[in-house]
C-alpha cells in the first residue's frame, strides 16, 4: 500500500502490464515437463539403487524381511516398503530400465500426475498382493510399480482421448507385450499377484487421472 503527504502529488502514470511472450511460454512448458520426466526417472534409479546398496552392505540383506506377507497383519507396512527391495542385483537392474522410462514419460505430465499414478499402483499392488499373495510368502521387487505404470500409459490416452497418448500407449504395448506373462502363475518364484494388481492399479490411475499438471511460464516485465 501507498500513502502520499498532505500537499504532496501523486505520479498518476500506471506501470506497464506485465507480458508472456507466449513462444517463450511454450518452450518453457516443455523444457520443465521434460526436467521434471528427468528428475522423476533419476531420482526413481537413485532411490532404488541406494536402498539395495544399504540393504546388501550394511543389513546384509535383512531387509528384504519387510516385504507384504500375505495375510501377516506384522507384514502390512511390506505394502509400503517392498516397491523399495530386491533380491539382488540382478532383480533389481530388470526393474531399472523399464521403470526409469515409464517414469520419465509420467513425468511429463507433471510431478501431481505421477504422484497420483504412484500411489495409485502402491495400494492396489499391496493390498491385492496382502490379500491374495499365499500365505507363508514375501513379496518383494519394484516390478508391481512397473506393470502399473505401464498400464497405465497403455491405456491413459483412450480416457483423455489423446490421439498422441494412445499412439504412445500402443507403442508401449507392443514393445513390452512379453511382460504379459508375468500376470499369470507361469513362473515359480515370481510374484504374478504383484504383477497383476499393479497392472490393475494402473488401469485405474489410467481412468481416473485425465489431466495434466499446469506449468507457468515466465512473465517479462
Amino acid at each position: 500500500m501507498t500513502s502520499g503527504t498532505p500537499g504532496g502529488t501523486f505520479n498518476h502514470h500506471a506501470a506497464a502490464p506485465s507480458t508472456v511472450n507466449r513462444g517463450d511460454s511454450k518452450n518453457y512448458t516443455k523444457r520443465g515437463r521434460v526436467a521434471t520426466g528427468l528428475s522423476l526417472a533419476a531420482g526413481f534409479l537413485i532411490v532404488e539403487w541406494v536402498v539395495h546398496f544399504i540393504n546388501a552392505f550394511v543389513f546384509g540383506g535383512a531387509l528384504s524381511n519387510y516385504g507384504i506377507r500375505p495375510l501377516d497383519f506384522n507384514g502390512i507396512w511390506g505394502i509400503f516398503t517392498a516397491p523399495l527391495l530386491h533380491a539382488n542385483f540382478e532383480h533389481l537392474a530388470s526393474n531399472s530400465v523399464p521403470g526409469a522410462i515409464f517414469c520419465f514419460l509420467i513425468g511429463l505430465s507433471g510431478r501431481k500426475a505421477w504422484w497420483q499414478v504412484t500411489i495409485a499402483t502402491v495400494l492396489v499392488a499391496g493390498v491385492g498382493t496382502w490379500l491374495f499373495g499365499g500365505p507363508g510368502t514375501s513379496h518383494i521387487g519394484a516390478s508391481s510399480l512397473v506393470y502399473g505404470w505401464l498400464a497405465y500409459l497403455v491405456v491413459r490416452g483412450v480416457f483423455n482421448r489423446s490421439l498422441l497418448q494412445i499412439a504412445l500407449g500402443a507403442a508401449l504395448g507392443f514393445a513390452y507385450s512379453g511382460l504379459v506373462w508375468g500376470v499369470l502363475p507361469v513362473y515359480e518364484g515370481v510374484s504374478w499377484q504383484g504383477h497383476l494388481f499393479g497392472a490393475l492399479g494402473g488401469i485405474l490411475a489410467g481412468m481416473t487421472i485425465t489431466s495434466d499438471d499446469p506449468v507457468k511460464g515466465t512473465a517479462k516485465q
